[in-house]
C-alpha cells in the first residue's frame, strides 16, 4: 500500500511540474474581479513594449500584440519536451521529461485529486478505515508542496515572460515590416519571403505562428486579385472574342501568379481560350470588318419572332466571332430553347395521338413519327438547355415502342 500511495504521489509530482512548465504567460489570462466577475487584463496595440520589463509581484507584465494574439495556450498546440528541438542555450531537453505527455493543468490536476479522493473512499468502503485514513493523511502533507510549486511557476513565468518581451523588441522591425505589406495588399512572394526570413531567425513558437497566419493573410489577398484578373480575361474571350488578346493577357497572369496554379488553373483557362480561337471561324471574324453586329443582333431577334430558326441560328453563329460574342451566345441558347420547345410539341401531339390509336402497327408508326422531333432537336442543338428532357422523351417513347 505505501508503495502504491508513492508511486501515485510520485506521478502527481511530474503532472504538476510538467504544467508549470507549460503554463500560458501572464497579463493575457482572464482574472477574476472582487464581485465575480471575469475580466481581460488588457495588452497595448503595440508591437513591443518601448519600456523595459518590470516585476508586478512574481509576474512581468509586457506589450506584444504579435505574441500574445498567437500565444500557444492549449495542450493540443504546446509542443512536448521531446520536439522541442533545443532550449534556449542550446541543450537537449532532459530524456526523462521527453516521455511525458504535454498535460492540461485545467483537467489533469483536478482529475488526479479526484482519483485521491475516489481511491479513498474505496478503501473506506471496503472496510479499510485505518488505510483509508492514511492515505488522505499523506494527501494532506502535500500541501507545503504547493507553495513551493506556486513560487517555481512565478519565477519560471517571470522568466518566460521576460523572454517573450526581449524576443518581441528584437523582431519589432520585421514585425512591422510584414504588416505593413500586408496592409498595403502586397504580392504573396514578398511577404513570403519577409515572414520565411523571419521564422528562419527562429524567434519562437508564438511568432513563427504570427508569421505563418501573415503569410496566409497574404495568400488571400494576393488570391483575391489575381480571381478578378482571371474573369477578366475569360470575359474578354467569352464575350467579345478577342481570343488572341485573352491568351496573351491569360499568359502573363500565369507567369505573374506562379504560387496559384494549383488553385487557379491558369493553364485550363490557355487552354480553353485556345480552344476557342481554334474553333474561329475566318471568313464570320472578316465578316465583321464591314458589317455592323448590333444591328445584325437585331435582324436576329426578329428572324426568331418569325420562327425563322435555321437563318437566326446561321447569323447568331457569326456573331458569337464578333465583339457582341456574349450577347450572341445568349440568344443563341434561347434560340436553342425556343427551337425544341416547339419540338417537343409536336412530339406530345403525336403521342396523345398514338395512344388513342387501337391498331398496332398504326400506334407504332405514331411513336416513330414522334421520336423524329425530338432526334432533330438534337441534331440542330447538340446542347440545348432541354438536352436531358429530350434525351428521357426519347428514351420512354423507346420503351413504348419496345412494348
Amino acid at each position: 500500500m505505501k508503495k502504491r500511495i508513492f508511486n501515485l504521489l510520485s506521478a502527481s509530482t511530474l503532472v504538476l511540474t510538467a504544467c508549470a512548465g507549460n503554463a500560458p504567460a501572464p497579463g493575457t489570462d482572464p482574472v477574476s474581479t472582487d464581485n465575480g466577475e471575469s475580466t481581460q487584463v488588457g495588452v497595448e496595440n503595440t508591437v513591443a513594449s518601448n519600456e523595459p520589463a518590470q516585476e508586478q509581484g512574481s509576474a512581468v507584465a509586457f506589450n506584444s500584440q504579435a505574441l500574445d494574439s498567437y500565444r500557444l495556450s492549449t495542450p493540443e498546440n504546446i509542443p512536448s519536451a521531446s520536439t522541442a528541438e533545443t532550449d534556449r542555450n542550446g541543450t537537449q531537453p532532459l530524456a526523462s521529461s521527453s516521455n511525458i505527455a504535454v498535460p492540461d493543468p485545467y483537467i489533469a490536476v483536478p482529475l488526479l485529486i479526484e482519483n485521491i479522493f475516489s481511491h479513498a473512499d474505496s478503501l473506506y468502503k471496503a472496510g479499510n478505515t485505518d488505510s483509508a485514513t492514511a492515505y488522505l493523511e499523506r494527501f494532506r502533507v502535500i500541501k507545503p508542496l504547493w507553495a513551493q510549486w506556486e513560487t517555481k511557476a512565478d519565477s519560471m513565468l517571470n522568466e518566460f515572460g521576460k523572454t517573450r518581451a526581449e524576443k518581441a523588441k528584437e523582431f519589432e522591425s520585421f514585425i512591422r515590416e510584414i504588416q505593413n505589406m500586408n496592409r498595403a495588399k502586397a504580392a504573396f512572394s514578398m511577404v513570403a519571403e519577409a515572414a520565411d526570413s523571419l521564422i528562419a531567425l527562429v524567434p519562437g513558437d508564438s511568432l513563427t505562428q504570427w508569421a505563418k497566419s501573415q503569410k496566409d493573410i497574404a495568400y488571400k489577398n494576393t488570391l483575391e486579385k489575381a480571381q478578378k484578373e482571371y474573369a477578366v480575361i475569360k470575359a474578354l474571350a467569352d464575350e467579345q472574342a478577342q481570343f488572341a488578346e485573352a491568351e496573351k493577357q491569360a499568359t502573363v497572369l500565369q507567369m505573374r501568379y506562379r504560387d496559384f496554379e494549383e488553385t487557379l488553373h491558369i493553364q485550363g483557362l490557355i487552354d480553353y481560350i485556345k480552344g476557342l480561337a481554334s474553333a474561329t471561324d475566318e471568313a464570320a471574324t472578316k465578316y465583321w470588318e464591314t458589317n455592323d453586329p448590333e444591328k445584325a443582333l437585331a435582324k436576329a431577334d426578329t428572324l426568331m419572332k418569325k420562327e425563322k430558326f435555321a437563318e437566326a441560328k446561321e447569323l447568331l453563329g457569326k456573331l458569337k466571332f464578333s465583339k457582341l460574342r456574349k450577347d450572341a451566345v445568349e440568344k443563341y441558347s434561347k434560340l436553342a430553347d425556343t427551337f425544341c420547345t416547339k419540338q417537343r410539341t409536336v412530339t406530345s401531339q403525336l403521342f396523345g395521338k398514338a395512344q388513342k390509336q387501337k391498331d398496332a402497327a398504326k400506334k407504332k408508326k405514331l411513336l416513330q413519327d414522334a421520336i423524329a422531333p425530338l432526334d432533330k432537336c438534337l441534331t440542330e442543338f447538340p446542347d440545348n438547355p432541354q438536352k436531358q428532357k429530350v434525351e428521357e422523351n426519347k428514351k420512354f417513347l423507346e420503351s413504348e415502342i419496345a412494348k
